[in-house]
């Protein structure tokens, strides 16, 4: 590392040496190296902690224009994939499970876009929020497992065929996925159908089967009364709050989807990163 004064949101010497080999190494034919590949990453690493603009990345970081070019060729490389998906696996060893999630859980977050132009903008009717919305996919601790970024006018249901889609065979293990009421009817057959995964829906009083009237269970409800926290929906719900703790992520600010996508597994991977790391020491 540098002789620079450290950022909060620096990487310490312990996660970049679990970082460092699934990052893309130098070309050995490289010369005239002018920034490590640690402080790549420690650049983009403040924009996503305090939401600057790329071109107002702090002087005694890599310049502006070579931090936002690694952020966007490892996007395209698939690298923020690999590194979020290598670190779930560790994650999860470190917690003492198998490095293969079982079961899942799905939600969904509309959020309000900035100014700036770019695809797959929209309304959502429900919440009154125009921009776009976040399909997540945890497991059973809150971990990132996939995510897809689509606009806020497509429903849970299309948004959740968008992001389950692709998983086919990437999670051997999986057999369970619990969601809320958006995900009931004909996503439960096509998840089983494309998936092999089982589908729970919890509402307000928690797993109910789809037999129950909608009069019987809004008077279960009353009967029961007070704020009760739901089943396993309360995971990925805690999950989506920590994403907007990150300050590039408390509104989508990118043009496009896949950088917010890209932005989402980054902040995931740093928090896992800094569990990793603290459960070696």
């Amino acid at each position: 590392m540098s002789n620079r004064k450290a950022y909060p949101s620096d990487l310490t010497d312990k996660e970049w040496e679990i970082l460092e080999p699934l990052v893309p190494a130098l070309s050995p034919l490289a010369v005239n190296v002018k920034y490590t590949r640690r402080e790549i990453i420690n650049g983009i690493l403040y924009v996503l902690r305090s939401s600057c603009p790329w071109r107002l990345v702090p002087h005694d970081l890599p310049a502006w224009g070579a931090v936002y070019y690694y952020f966007r060729k490892w996007r395209k490389d698939g690298i923020w994939d690999q590194i979020q998906k290598s670190l779930l696996k560790r994650v999860r060893e470190a917690e003492g499970r198998n490095e293969e999630p079982s079961a899942a859980v799905i939600d969904s977050q509309s959020i309000k876009t900035s100014a700036v132009r770019g695809p797959e903008k929209g309304f959502d009717m429900g919440k009154k929020i125009w921009g776009r919305k976040r399909h997540v996919l945890v497991d059973t601790q809150g971990n990132l497992m996939e995510v897809k970024v689509t606009a806020a006018s497509d429903s849970d249901l299309a948004g959740a065929k968008k992001m389950l889609e692709p998983l086919s065979g990437q999670f051997p293990r999986m057999s369970r996925l619990w969601g809320d009421s958006h995900y009931r009817g004909t996503l439960i057959e096509w998840v089983k159908e494309q998936l092999g995964w089982n589908v729970e829906v919890v509402q307000g009083l928690g797993t109910v089967p789809d037999t129950m009237t909608l009069a019987s269970k809004s008077e279960q409800k009353r009967s029961k009364g007070g704020f009760k926290l739901l089943p396993r929906r309360w995971v990925v719900e805690r999950s989506i709050a920590w994403i907007t703790r990150w300050r590039r992520l408390c509104r989508d600010h990118e043009g496009l989807p896949e950088s917010s996508e890209a932005f989402i597994k980054l902040s995931a991977s740093r928090r896992m990163l800094s569990h990793i790391a603290s459960a070696a020491a």
